[in-house]
């Protein structure tokens, strides 16, 4: 099986290009490597990833852009079985600075992805990492109870796929993934391409290089290491549900191999993997036995205060479950910046 994906280098590309390399499937991975310069990092971050993936012999690394009609037809060659989109712009605070080329990247890419799709292979799987912010304001109609170190939904125990993404607040990135989401369904329908479309709650895991714009999982974990100080927005009783970055690729397969054709999923650790910022940095400081540098400061635009994906259509259609529990999932990435940072 041969199988695309663009922004490979990233956080989910690059875990997704591992585990289909170890199964020995052809990998073809395509990445123009801006995510430091897009968050105006003055490191190098997902090139590290880049060159970890050199050690599979059968991944392809290409160095281009899904912009790119020339660089998207070169990694899907004379076709592919399976073309796994995670490549994006992916901040929501870049996305109010730079909103154009925000849409460029999420919304005209994915469109010229699925052409060259169109053009070249209509039988392969496409699958969109989209993400709950295309519900954008709408979550905030949930009614709130709050507690000491969270909130949480007060009737409810997740959001499910039923909800509404009309007539609110999105913030561009919203918008821009938004037009993707909807693209990739139309054209499932329309062209009769299979379609997955992920909305991704809190995805985190091991070689991911979080910023304070996005990543706030592993940015938590580099600060506290490396004595940075973090900033929460807000009182840090927002909650999300985590879900560890191979828990996600799982459910990737699984869609790839089942027999549904146009499906919309909600994906997260739902409410069994849920945490607040201030009940992270609590654990995250048992963990590491250091305390973190934290300020506070005003709410950002459209940060929704709890986000919990309802995760039983995707349980139920696909047979699949979160495996690993956010502080395991922590350490995991504990240790990894331990081992590595010298990149940090």
């Amino acid at each position: 099986m041969k199988i695309v994906i663009t922004g490979g280098a990233g956080l989910v590309g690059s875990h997704a290009a591992e585990y289909f390399a170890k199964r020995g499937e052809e990998v073809i991975v395509l990445d123009n490597l801006m995510r430091s310069s897009l968050f105006g990092y003055d490191k190098k971050s997902v090139e590290y990833n880049w060159n970890y993936l050199a050690k599979y012999k059968n991944i392809k690394r290409i160095k281009g852009d899904v912009r790119s009609e020339e660089d998207t037809l070169k990694a899907i060659g004379d076709g592919s079985d399976v073309v796994i989109h995670t490549a994006a712009q992916p901040g929501v605070p870049s996305s109010v600075r730079m909103p154009k080329e925000d849409f460029d990247i999420n919304a005209l890419g994915t469109l010229n992805v699925l052409e060259c799709i169109r053009q070249r292979c209509k039988e392969a799987v496409f699958i969109y990492t989209s993400t709950n912010k295309v519900y954008g304001e709408n979550v905030d109609r949930i009614p709130l109870i709050e507690k000491e170190t969270r909130y949480i939904y007060n009737g409810v125990d997740g959001v499910s796929e039923k909800m509404s993404t009309d007539l609110t607040g999105h913030t561009p990135y919203g918008v821009s993934k938004l037009v993707g989401d909807l693209y990739t369904q139309e054209y499932g329908r329309i062209y009769g391409i299979k379609t997955g479309i992920f909305r991704m709650s809190c995805i985190y895991g091991v070689r991911q290089f979080g910023f304070e714009d996005q990543g706030w999982v592993a940015w938590f974990v580099i600060a506290n290491l490396i004595n940075k100080p973090i900033t929460i927005y807000g009182n840090g009783k927002q909650v999300r549900d985590l879900l560890y970055v191979t828990d996600l690729i799982e459910a990737f397969d699984k869609f790839i191999k089942g027999n549904s054709r146009h499906e919309v999923f909600n994906i997260g650790g739902g409410s069994a993997n849920t945490i607040s910022l201030l009940e992270f940095l609590q654990e995250l400081e048992k963990v590491t036995g250091k305390k973190s540098k934290i300020s506070f400061s005003d709410w950002r635009p459209s940060d929704q205060k709890v986000y919990i994906s309802d995760i039983r259509k995707v349980k139920q259609k696909l047979n699949w479950e979160p495996k690993v529990k956010p502080v395991d999932g922590m350490r995991r990435i504990v240790e990894w910046v331990r081992k590595n940072r010298e990149i940090f």
